[in-house]
């Protein structure tokens, strides 16, 4: 007599139920990928907005130039205003694309992972005196 080889129905029910318990647990580590990824994303502008804050600053200093004279960056004219940047001006040294969401209010530019996470922003007030610009803190994980 020739006996078949093969599975039996217990081992496969078995073999799924061990499936399903391990995604399970990898599910939810894998779902929140997405908040995390909007965080390093704005706090990637973020770190783009001071530097580039810095960036037209030394500019400014090395040309002599008056302090609201704009300078020229990557072929694109910086506005600035106390020798920092203004607030539409940061958002042209730093070169951020599309993929932002961001609005000027008068002398602050809020800066925003997209529009539909209006909460994982930050703000970049334009500087007032001399004093440096404040940048606001990047947002926790919770507002991302």
């Amino acid at each position: 007599m020739k006996r078949e080889q093969g599975f039996t129905l217990i081992e496969l029910i078995v073999v799924i139920v061990i499936l399903g318990i391990l995604a399970a647990t990898a599910l939810p580590k894998f779902a929140d990928l997405q908040a995390d990824a909007r965080l390093a994303k704005i706090q990637g502008a973020r770190g783009s907005i001071q530097s580039a804050a810095a960036l037209a600053h030394s500019m400014q200093l090395v040309q002599n130039a008056a302090s609201n004279a704009a300078v020229t960056m990557d072929g694109q004219s910086v506005a600035m205003s106390n020798g920092y940047p203004t607030a539409a001006g940061i958002w042209v040294a730093a070169n951020l694309s599309g993929d932002y969401a961001s609005s000027v209010a008068t002398t602050v530019l809020t800066v925003e992972s997209d529009s539909n996470h209006t909460s994982c922003s930050f703000t970049y007030t334009e500087s007032a005196g001399g004093n440096s610009p404040a940048i606001g803190v990047a947002p926790n994980r919770t507002n991302c």
